[in-house]
């Protein structure tokens, strides 16, 4: 008997809809190329994104309130989908200000691998610490926002980011973590929490400020094996300019994972689109697909055991680049659907010597 792999779905508002049934189409399709059976468990609650809070009205408490709900929803329901064994979850985009309440929370990281040529970067964004988490307090004419860090939150993320670098490359020692945070701002305490590491894990660990970070990259080019761990501060807006500068394309054709580091739901890992709600089309049936198909095609073959998965979804790709076959941000003149019509009817499996087995969530999807 066919085992049956269950994967969680979380929609939020803007083309949330739109997207989520286009991973749905994607994903099934996939999953009858390879023989396999997978079931979606979705979310009951459509959850808010920042638009759609503000349209919604009623000031800043009101505002505050639902932020607070989203997010305690989000988080049970990841929580009960890790308590039943569910190792994956596709999210559309939703209000930053719940999600980030989550991602502190569940203790979060956003994982991308980023190639060109010869050169490897490993980037771990800190999603769980640093001012995009926190509270706000309110006053007249006043907002507050409280964030911490933390000692064992730190090295958590640092342990990873170097299980994560062996994984991807067995074949060597790891040669150092770059550490990218404004940490003068933290009275010394991350530089000697960043020491307290290299000595744990035998590893250097390097704390630099974001601009030399920066200025190096520019200065000394791509690291042939890189790995920097970045507070959200610094990675959120240098990710754009990082996909440029590997070639990685643009963020709208992009996916990014997050794992959960908390014990409660360690192993479950949420995939995302780079783009956000995209409220202003909504409905308009022009939102580009690509990000979510190879959102689709990574589940399928890391967790449902669709090997090849994600290198027949790239070929499928290339075919319609090369017939024209895009949204009008891609410079094309089709619809969403009429994509993914079209990208479903060019799939074909991709021979993978060996059976059909999940892939390992460390290795990289191919990328554009």
């Amino acid at each position: 008997m066919t085992h049956t792999a269950v994967v969680g779905l979380a929609v939020g508002r803007g083309t949330g809809e739109e997207v989520a049934a286009v991973f749905r189409r994607v994903l099934d399709r996939l999953a009858q190329l390879h023989g396999r059976r997978v079931r979606i468990e979705r979310s009951p609650r459509t959850y808010h994104s920042y638009v759609s809070l503000r349209r919604e009205g009623g000031g800043v408490e009101r505002m505050r309130e639902l932020t607070r709900r989203d997010a305690a929803h989000y988080e049970d329901f990841c929580r009960r989908l890790a308590a039943a064994g569910t190792r994956a979850v596709f999210r559309t985009a939703i209000n930053a200000q719940s999600l980030y309440l989550v991602r502190q929370r569940l203790s979060a990281v956003k994982v991308d691998m980023l190639r060109a040529g010869d050169a490897t970067l490993l980037l771990v964004r800190d999603e769980a610490q640093g001012f995009y988490t926190g509270e706000n307090e309110h006053g007249p004419g006043v907002l507050h926002r409280t964030t911490t860090f933390s000692r064992d939150t730190t090295d958590a993320i640092i342990a990873f980011a170097l299980d994560r670098a062996r994984a991807l490359w067995p074949d060597g020692p790891v040669e150092r973590i770059t550490l990218a945070y404004k940490y003068h701002l933290l009275d010394g305490a991350l530089e000697d929490w960043a020491a307290e590491a290299s000595a744990r894990h035998g590893v250097p660990v390097e704390l630099f400020q974001p601009d030399t970070v920066n200025r190096n990259l520019i200065a000394h080019g791509l690291p042939a094996r890189g790995v920097i761990v970045a507070g959200n501060e610094w990675a959120d807006i240098m990710h754009v300019v990082l996909l440029d500068r590997f070639g990685a394309g643009r963020q709208e054709n992009h996916f990014t994972e997050n794992a959960h580091l908390h014990p409660d739901v360690a192993g479950l890992v949420e995939y995302q689109t780079v783009h956000g709600s995209a409220d202003d089309i909504e409905g308009t049936g022009t939102v580009n697909p690509v990000a979510t198909i190879r959102a689709a095609a990574a589940i399928a073959e890391r967790h449902a055991g669709c090997a090849g998965a994600a290198r027949a979804v790239e070929e499928a790709l290339d075919l319609l680049a090369g017939r024209g076959v895009g949204t009008p941000d891609l410079g094309g003149r089709h619809s969403t659907t009429e994509m993914v019509d079209a990208l479903l009817d060019a799939l074909r499996p991709h021979p993978v010597p060996g059976p059909a087995t999940p892939r390992d969530p460390a290795a990289p999807v191919p990328g554009r």
